[in-house]
C-alpha cells in the first residue's frame, strides 16, 4: 500500500507528537496515516523572520508530522492576504469582501513554491499526495515543476462559485491552470462540480466527459463530488458521555426549563450570524408566548482577528445581541447568550445533545459538519430539530431538517417557531433517515473513497 502524504495549510502538533486539536477531519486523517504510514505536512502556525526550508519533523510510529514556519510577510500576503481576503470571500459569494492585490497573489504563489521545496526531499516514488483546500491550489503545479510524477489529489473544502462570480477573480485562468496539474480534484457537492464544469465550458476549450474526466491544454485530470462526513460513531459516544457531564448539566440547569436553541459556528461573516440573531428576535416579536420560554445560545469562537472584516462582524453581533436582549430580557431571562469563546469538542457534543433546536444558517458553506454532528448527537427517543440553511452543503444530505433561506429573516423566524412546536413523533420521523445516513457514510468512508479514486487515476 502506498504511503500517504497529506498537505494542509496548518498542522498543529504538540511536543508529544499529538495533534493539538482533533476535530473530525483530523481524527480521520490521523487514522488513515497510522494505517498506511506517511507524513502530514503544513505550516506550523509560527511566524519567524527567516524561515528555514527544512521542516520540523516529529515522528510518531510510522507517521511523521512535518511543519515549516512562515515569515510575517508570507503570512500577511499568502494567508491573510490572498487566501482569506480574496479566495475565501469570493468562493463564499461575498465579492464585496474581496480585496485583490497583486502583491498578495505573488506571496500566495511564493509560499506554495516554498512548501513544494520543503516537501520535495521527503517524497518517495510511490507516495500518494493529498492536498487540502484553497490555501494550496498552486502546490500541485509547483510539485510538477520539480519533477514530481506521483498521483496528487486536491480537495476543496469550501464552495466553488458559479462562473459569473469566479471570473471576477483577475487571474481566474491561472488558478484553473494550477488546478489542472492535479490528477483528481474533489468538491463537497454536485453543485460545486456543476459550477466548476460550467466555467470550463464557458471560458475554456476543455473537453469534458460524463465520468468527470477533463482534458485541458494537454493535461488530463478528473473532477468529482466527495461530500465529507463526520466520525459518527465517535460523535454518538461523545454526546452520550458529555450530555450527562458537568458542562451540559450546567447549561441545561441554567435554562430553568426553557427550550434551548443552539448555534455553533466559527466567528465569520459567511455564517449568517447577524441574520440568525435578527430571526430569533423577530420570532420573539411575533410569538409573544415564546418570550421567557426559549433561550438562544450562540457559540462563536473568534478567528482571523487581524482581518478587518472579522473585527466588523464581531462588533455587529455584539450590537445585535444587545439590542434584542435589551428589548426582551427580564429579571430572570436573557434571550440570547452570545459566547465569543471556544469549548472542547466533547463539551460541544454534550451541548448538541441537550439542544432542542440546532440553528445552523450559513449564508454559504462548503458542507457544515456541525449540522451533521447535531443530528448524530441527539437522543433517538426524543431528538431535536435541525433548522439548516439551504446554502450549506449539508442540506443536500440532511433533508429531514427544516431548510431555510438565511436571507429571508421572516421565513427563518417562522421556521424556528415551527421547530419549537413539532411533535415528538414528527421529530423522530425527520431525524431517523438523517441519522441512518450518517451511520452508513462516515468520515472514514469519505477518506477511503477519495484515496481509492485517486489511486485509480492513470498517469
Amino acid at each position: 500500500m502506498s504511503r500517504l502524504i497529506v498537505v494542509s495549510n496548518r498542522v498543529s502538533v504538540s511536543k508529544l507528537g499529538q495533534m493539538a486539536a482533533q476535530g473530525g477531519l483530523a481524527v480521520a486523517i490521523l487514522a488513515g496515516l497510522k494505517e498506511r504510514g506517511g507524513i502530514w505536512f503544513g505550516w506550523s502556525g509560527e511566524k519567524v523572520e527567516t524561515p528555514s526550508p527544512e521542516p520540523h519533523v516529529v515522528e510518531q510510529g510510522n507517521l511523521s508530522f512535518a511543519t515549516v514556519d512562515l515569515s510575517p510577510t508570507d503570512y500577511d500576503e499568502y494567508y491573510a492576504g490572498f487566501a482569506n481576503r480574496v479566495l475565501w470571500p469570493l468562493f463564499h459569494y461575498r465579492l464585496e469582501n474581496a480585496n485583490f492585490q497583486h502583491r498578495a497573489r505573488l506571496g500566495y504563489s511564493r509560499v506554495n513554491a516554498f512548501f513544494a521545496d520543503s516537501l520535495l526531499p521527503m517524497l518517495k516514488e510511490d507516495d500518494l499526495i493529498w492536498v487540502h483546500d484553497y490555501h494550496l491550489i498552486p502546490l500541485g503545479q509547483e510539485l510538477r515543476r520539480r519533477g514530481v510524477k506521483n498521483r496528487i489529489g486536491f480537495f476543496q473544502h469550501i464552495p466553488w462559485p458559479p462562473s459569473e462570480l469566479y471570473v471576477t477573480l483577475p487571474d481566474h485562468r491561472e488558478v484553473l491552470q494550477e488546478l489542472s496539474h492535479y490528477d483528481l480534484v474533489g468538491f463537497q457537492t454536485e453543485w460545486d462540480v456543476l459550477a466548476f464544469e460550467q466555467y470550463l465550458r464557458r471560458e475554456t476549450d476543455a473537453q469534458l466527459s460524463d465520468d468527470g474526466a477533463v482534458y485541458l491544454d494537454g493535461l488530463y485530470f478528473r473532477v468529482g463530488a466527495f461530500p465529507i462526513s463526520i466520525d459518527t460513531d465517535n460523535v454518538i459516544a461523545m454526546a452520550q458521555r458529555a450530555g450527562a457531564a458537568a458542562p451540559a448539566r450546567r447549561l441545561a440547569g441554567s435554562l430553568i426549563g426553557r427550550r434551548l436553541v443552539l448555534g455553533v459556528d466559527r466567528l465569520d461573516y459567511t455564517k449568517g450570524l447577524v441574520e440568525r440573531f435578527e430571526a430569533f428576535g423577530l420570532m420573539l416579536k411575533e410569538h409573544p408566548d415564546l418570550r421567557g420560554k426559549v433561550t438562544f445560545v450562540q457559540i462563536a469562537p473568534p478567528s482571523r482577528g487581524d482581518v478587518p472584516e472579522y473585527m466588523e462582524i464581531r462588533k455587529a453581533l455584539e450590537a445585535k445581541a444587545g439590542e434584542i436582549n435589551g428589548r426582551y430580557a427580564d429579571l430572570d431571562y436573557v434571550p440570547i447568550r452570545y459566547l465569543n469563546k471556544g469549548f472542547a469538542r466533547e463539551t460541544i457534543a454534550g451541548f448538541l445533545r441537550v439542544a432542542d433546536v440546532g440553528f445552523i444558517t450559513p449564508l454559504r458553506d462548503g458542507m457544515n459538519l456541525v449540522a451533521k454532528e447535531f443530528v448524530a448527537a441527539q437522543d433517538p427517543k426524543d431528538p431535536g430539530v435541525l433548522v439548516l440553511s439551504r446554502f450549506a452543503g449539508a442540506a443536500q444530505e440532511m433533508t429531514g431538517g427544516l431548510l431555510v433561506n438565511p436571507h429571508d429573516i421572516e421565513g427563518m423566524a417562522q421556521s424556528l417557531a415551527r421547530a419549537l412546536d413539532i411533535s415528538r413523533e414528527e421529530r423522530v420521523f425527520r431525524w431517523h433517515p438523517m441519522f441512518q445516513h450518517l451511520v452508513s457514510y462516515q468520515v472514514s468512508d469519505w477518506f477511503a473513497n477519495f484515496l481509492n479514486t485517486l489511486a485509480a487515476q492513470r498517469r
